[in-house]
């Protein structure tokens, strides 16, 4: 991991909440530790339809474009290209690429591909190091894979929102690419 990763994550880490897990695997468990109880994540994504146009090569920086219907008030998310490698499940380590935008306007506030194009963020499938959709999110997608997240406000910032870059209740759109898991 490299020390821009370290350092993203811990400042992501200043805004969490707890997770859920994503659609693919709702009752999922893992061990934590000897004495820990099991990690159940009760959060689950709906899957719905890729947008139109967005691009499947993995080597480009992906574009979010502005949403033209109402935030929803799920976790959402799109396969846009399915990988074929390892599976991220709840309590995997896992490494992604990504980009958040604003779902109203398709305006990026962050991006792993702005640090270059290997930067990678490392966390782990439904524990507290990123906002619950972000967690959730890459949940059943496997090593190879572009999926978008939208994450309503209750899945993300909430009413704190995280200044000076995401106001209150802000619904964000993610693109992230899995890299790695393990």
């Amino acid at each position: 991991m490299t020390r821009r990763a370290t350092a993203l994550a811990l400042v992501l880490a200043g805004a969490l909440t707890a997770c859920g897990g994503g659609e693919a695997d709702t009752a999922a468990s893992s061990s934590v530790g000897p004495s820990a109880s099991p990690l159940v994540c009760p959060t689950t994504a709906v899957e719905v339809e890729p947008p139109p146009g967005a691009s499947t090569d993995l080597s480009t920086k992906p574009v979010i474009a502005p949403a033209t219907a109402p935030p929803p008030t799920d976790l959402q998310y799109a396969d846009i290209v399915v990988g074929d490698g390892a599976e991220a499940v709840t309590g995997s380590e896992v490494e992604v690429k990504y980009v958040g935008a604003f779902y109203e306007t398709g305006e990026e506030f962050d991006s792993s591909w702005s640090r270059g194009p290997d930067e990678t963020l490392p966390f782990s499938i439904c524990r507290p190091q990123v906002i619950t959709g972000f967690s959730v999110g890459p949940t059943g997608m496997k090593v190879g894979g572009r999926r978008q997240i939208t994450i309503p406000s209750k899945f993300g910032y909430e009413e704190a929102g995280q200044p000076p870059k995401i106001p209150p209740n802000a619904t964000l759109v993610f693109v992230v690419d899995l890299v790695k898991v393990g």
